[in-house]
């Protein structure tokens, strides 16, 4: 499908009947990549949905293409962009490129003085986080919240995590802090 056939917007309620799909397509993603991923509840998708703190890929038919959401960390000194997840059919179209680059518009629109981060074993993403902006930083420099680590537990790696006291594991830590020498949006913005 051509990518211009996929609208990428703030989800919202009408996004809400999606939500049980990138749950189990979130876990089985992880799964058949044999990588780390925190699993999500359609419940927790919704809770996002419902804050506007989250970004939705449908096609212009209502199908589900994919999706992400943030996270605010100490008290707002800190957002994750999180739960980036493609539906099979959709990948390789530049779809995930673009929930990227809209849930770190959203990020910044929000929470513009916040540093964004975000912690992945994929290399499509660190390249997509890369391109705007992000740097990789150790785990020391992003959120010492104990909520955040709580998130992590059924990801397959947490032992490892728990093991290295929540200082480093699989996955890389990216940080952007308002500083970063990547792609620059421009505001305002349309977010839809």
């Amino acid at each position: 499908m051509d990518p211009d056939g996929i609208i990428i917007r703030i989800a919202g309620l009408e996004d809400e009947q999606y939500a049980a799909q990138i749950a189990e397509e979130t876990e089985r993603s992880a799964i058949q990549r044999g990588s780390g991923i925190s699993k999500r509840s359609p419940e927790s998708i919704i809770k996002k949905m419902r804050e506007g703190k989250a970004v939705v890929a449908v096609t212009k038919y209502g199908q589900w293409a994919g999706f992400s959401y943030i996270e605010i960390w100490n008290k707002g000194e800190f957002v994750s962009n999180s739960g980036l997840i493609v539906a099979p059919c959709y990948r390789s179209l530049g779809v995930a490129k673009r929930i990227k680059e809209k849930i770190f518009q959203l990020s910044r629109l929000i929470y513009p003085h916040a540093k964004i981060f975000s912690i992945t074993t994929g290399l499509a993403i660190m390249k997509m986080n890369a391109m705007l902006g992000f740097e990789p930083v150790t785990f020391n420099e992003i959120t010492k919240e104990p909520a955040f680590w709580e998130g992590c537990k059924s990801c397959i790696n947490y032992d490892i995590l728990r093991r290295k006291e929540f200082k480093n594991c699989l996955c890389t830590a990216m940080l952007f802090n308002g500083q970063g020498k990547g792609k620059q949006l421009h505001y305002p913005m349309k977010l839809q």
